[in-house]
């Protein structure tokens, strides 16, 4: 009998197997009750509020079409960029010239988007009276200056006491201007959104995916570079992927993507884009039309005069929000664009065909700008993509809160006033419920931004939480901690396209294929894909339902064709942009 097991050992062993087999069962759900906390045999209060609400609580599907995973992620991966050349250095600061006979000097550029102030004004010259709060009056002088670093210089120098700027240009202009606190700008008014002024036009490319490894042309230190980084970056080319070349202008990027056949792409400026993608074999592969909450025109004072002449910036900021009411007359739009005309010189025709490419933006969309913070296109989510997209290529070094420039003192003022407390935004477009078959068949998509949510194996939950070890005791960790930051990206991505269709594609690992149905992952991988709808309009509560579709993709198409057993990058959500309409 020696070194034979005895009968005990036996009864030990089949125990075992019958208790692994129990939890084997139990995991796949078949024992466990319905919606049953895992490991505990109850619903907790989350599953349990939501079906007092009438929704089933998430839970992993019915039988598994996913091999198990034990590892979760807690890394995402940082871009690599190039460094380009910086802004010059400022000429010089001083303090502002004083106003003579109380007049304003303020600096605007050839732009459709200033026509309120030209209407304000009643013509560049320093002639209407504007009243003040205070009752006094003052005037306003309209100076072009149409190169941004002149512009910068003479504010910087004090000859004018207003400039101009978009706001993710202000980052750029910061990195000189935080030198002397006097000139520091103060934001008090968005005036408009680029609404089709600005585009991308390609030659030989379908969408901004295939752009990598080609050259674009455009003006650097411009909104036209904001554009492009932003859209590129979107569609996973990093700015190294791709080479630029600069002009003084975005006319000049146009004129030189005509004339040399060896650049693929020019960011440029209305009529310009309209014209280049009549040309066959040219396409606007985006604009500000369907981009139309990515670049925002605002006008900035210097510290120092703002607060010597709180009651001009004040009326300023009345005079110009008025003038966006009064010019929804088109007998008004027509004699500002005569005004416009003599101010840029300009025929007129063309004044008032450029008042199209910009969204006056009037006071209730102003405080969507300023102070809601659930915005997915405000002003602080506006100013760190600035940040982000220009410090990575070197633009800028230091960040200066948005705070920090930002003032919205003046706007929270008006909202107790009757006549801005009553204006509604104007500027959202109103989605019709399209299936996904219909949006892609009718125009090729403008990008693909794909964001990585890791899903737990079989689970649609983006909150998902596992046990691990810490510290000698089990806690209860998100198996994705990324998922916050994901969402932000998404809904910022869908809020800088508010006139774009977005389709969110869920897809799911291929590790049970063969052993399971197709319907089986479709299923999960539509769930995945509602999950993050859901989630996203919870969280940016102005992001309308129908702009958004959801389709599960199953394991079709894994994220790398060649490596199409990464289980866990599989597991993932892509997030595709399509024009609202046919193009």
């Amino acid at each position: 009998m020696a070194g034979k097991p005895k009968a005990g050992f036996w009864v030990i062993v089949i125990l075992v197997v019958l208790g692994l087999g129990c939890y084997a069962l139990y995991s796949a759900g078949i024992l466990a009750p319905e919606g049953a906390k895992e490991g505990s045999g109850e619903i907790s209060k989350d599953e349990l509020d939501k079906i007092k609400k009438g929704d089933k609580p998430d839970k992993p599907a019915d039988k598994p079409v996913e091999a198990p995973d034990s590892n979760a992620p807690t890394t995402v991966k940082e871009y690599s960029f190039v460094p380009a050349a910086k802004l010059p250095e400022v000429t010089g600061t001083s303090k502002y010239e004083p106003m003579k006979d109380r007049t304003v000097r303020f600096a605007l550029n050839v732009w459709a988007g200033w026509a309120p102030i030209v209407w304000a004004n009643q013509g560049f010259k320093p002639g209407k009276e504007w009243k003040a709060p205070s009752g006094k009056s003052f005037k306003v002088e309209l100076v072009l200056i149409d190169d941004p670093v002149a512009m910068r210089d003479a504010y910087a120098t004090g000859n004018v006491h207003i400039g101009w700027a978009t706001l993710d240009m202000v980052p750029l202009f910061l990195e000189q201007l935080r030198k002397d606190p006097r000139v520091m700008p103060r934001i008090y008014q968005q005036v408009d959104w680029s609404n089709g002024g600005d585009g991308i036009v390609g030659r030989g490319v379908e969408n901004i995916g295939q752009l990598r490894g080609k050259t674009i042309v455009l003006a650097q230190n411009s909104p036209s570079h904001y554009f492009v980084l932003n859209a590129l970056i979107n569609a996973g080319i990093q700015p190294g992927e791709v080479s630029f070349k600069f002009t003084q202008d975005a006319f000049q990027a146009a004129a030189a993507f005509n004339a040399d056949k060896s650049i693929a792409a020019c960011v440029s400026w209305a009529p310009d884009i309209y014209n280049l993608s009549k040309i066959k074999g040219n396409k606007l592969l985006v604009s500000t039309e369907t981009a139309n909450k990515l670049i925002a025109d605002v006008w900035f004072a210097r510290a120092d005069f703002a607060k010597d002449h709180p009651d001009v910036v004040e009326g300023l900021i009345r005079g110009i929000f008025e003038a966006m009411e009064e010019l929804k007359d088109a007998e008004n739009k027509k004699k500002v664009a005569e005004l416009m005309a003599k101010g840029y010189s300009i025929p007129p025709t063309e004044a008032l065909s450029m008042l199209g490419d910009a969204h006056s933006t009037n006071y209730a969309e102003n405080r969507e700008f300023f102070l809601n913070r659930n915005n997915p296109s405000n002003f602080e989510r506006t100013w760190d993509t600035a940040y982000l997209l220009y410090k990575r290529i070197g633009q800028v070094t230091q960040k200066t809160p948005f705070d920090q420039v930002m003032d919205f003192s003046v706007i929270q003022k008006l909202g107790k006033e009757p006549q801005f407390a009553s204006q509604k935004d104007e500027y959202s477009v109103r989605f019709t419920p399209k299936s996904v078959t219909a949006i892609k068949a009718e125009s090729g998509e403008i990008l693909t931004k794909t964001v990585v949510i890791h899903f737990f194996p079989n689970s649609w939950d983006l909150d998902m939480k596992i046990d691990k070890q810490q510290g000698g005791k089990v806690v209860k960790v998100p198996y994705d901690p990324n998922v916050d930051f994901v969402l932000e990206e998404i809904g910022k991505l869908s809020g800088q396209y508010g006139a774009a269709r977005i389709v969110i594609e869920g897809h799911t690992d291929a590790s049970m294929k063969g052993q399971v149905p197709f319907s089986a992952v479709q299923q999960l991988s539509d769930r995945r894909a509602n999950a993050v709808k859901e989630s996203l309009l919870r969280k940016f509560k102005s992001l309308q339902p129908n702009q958004f579709s959801a389709v599960g993709m199953g394991w079709k198409t894994p994220a790398d064709p060649t490596d199409d057993n990464n289980h866990a990058k599989n597991r993932r959500v892509e997030i595709k942009v399509f024009p609202l309409e046919a193009q």
